[in-house]
């Protein structure tokens, strides 16, 4: 498979900043580390740079709540408000942890990309709740809870950020730890991902990519525009060597039971004839091939990491400005 000729076709990559690595079992096969973690400073992306991968993050909510239902701390059925000891207002009582991670729960959500004015949402957001104050999950309940359902519990599939902040407050009331913790001791911990983690935007460790949103006034970082510590529907760090090892321990059965991972993987919510979801894991099927993958969009972040168990094959862009990476995604898919 040439790779080479798959990245010069897309038209984005002589403007893209980040890290595009495909690898197989033997490791990786092709790599382009191009553009700056640190505009300022002049310091290059790397094959260890870290990354902010906004909702890429909901695939280790997936693993992490599946995980809980494996131990059988957690079912599967549980209504959300049976387990959250907390007001939920207008949440619908029928809402099970089945429908936030299959993304059919209706839940009313705090930033709906489904709507048109996502982006000004977003905006009113942050002039009313602050971004240096979004430490805590249940500090999230306040823009939610008041909003009335989208569509009745398992209708269709509804892409769900509040869905899957409710998810990690499953977690923390369940294990009784942080979701930030728990994920870290139940997957980042085992399946060594030393680059990974969710750091403060405050407070970043050495070689983790700034985020930047080019305006009027040139290139500036997204420190203002994303919660100051990443959450259970987006935030966390990571680099490509680190989403290798995770795919590899995923379907090597060395985070999930034969069983649940055969539940997390399989079909759930249909979304389209070629997409449709896990329990926390896009699928995307076509001419027989089958490919797992996990997707991130924001302020300065663009994300995607895709496997074929097929060919065994992990393909990931991690890219720090906002250049749209899809189609990038896209032009793999078909290739491979």
């Amino acid at each position: 498979m040439n790779y080479e000729h798959i990245w010069n076709k897309w038209s984005d990559s002589s403007q893209f900043s980040g890290v595009f690595s495909v690898s197989d079992e033997n490791g990786v096969v092709f790599e382009k580390c191009v553009g700056l973690r640190n505009k300022s400073e002049n310091l290059s992306n790397n094959k260890n740079t870290a990354f902010g991968i906004a909702s890429g993050t909901k695939l280790f909510t997936g693993l992490a709540v599946c995980k809980l239902i494996d131990e059988n701390k957690l079912s599967i059925d549980a209504r959300i408000c049976d387990v959250l000891p907390y007001d939920l207002g207008q949440i619908d009582k029928r809402v099970t942890v089945f429908h936030l991670l299959t993304h059919t729960s209706g839940v009313g959500d705090y930033l709906d990309e489904e709507s048109e004015d996502c982006d000004q949402q977003f905006q009113e957001l942050n002039k009313k709740y602050p971004v240096y104050l979004y430490e805590k999950l249940d500090y999230y309940l306040q823009m939610i809870t008041h909003l009335p359902p989208k569509f009745e519990p398992g209708e269709r599939f509804g892409y769900s950020n509040a869905g899957f902040i409710l998810l990690g407050l499953v977690i923390e009331a369940v294990s009784g730890i942080s979701y930030q913790q728990f994920v870290s001791e139940a997957i980042i911990s085992p399946c060594k991902l030393e680059h990974t983690g969710f750091y403060r935007a405050d407070s970043l460790p050495a070689n983790v990519a700034l985020g930047y949103v080019e305006n009027n006034d040139g290139w500036k970082t997204n420190i203002f525009s994303l919660p100051v510590l990443g959450g259970s529907d987006g935030g966390i760090y990571t680099c490509a060597d680190d989403l290798d090892k995770l795919w590899r321990a995923i379907f090597k059965g060395k985070i999930l039971s034969e069983n649940m991972l055969t539940e997390f993987y399989k079909k759930q919510s249909v979304m389209d004839e070629t997409e449709s979801y896990g329990l926390g894991v896009y699928r995307h099927e076509r001419e027989s091939k089958l490919i797992y993958y996990a997707v991130g969009g924001d302020a300065g972040v663009d994300f995607f990491t895709a496997y074929l168990p097929e060919k065994q094959i992990v393909f990931s862009a991690l890219g720090n400005t906002t250049i749209n990476t899809y189609p990038l995604m896209e032009m793999t898919f078909v290739a491979v």
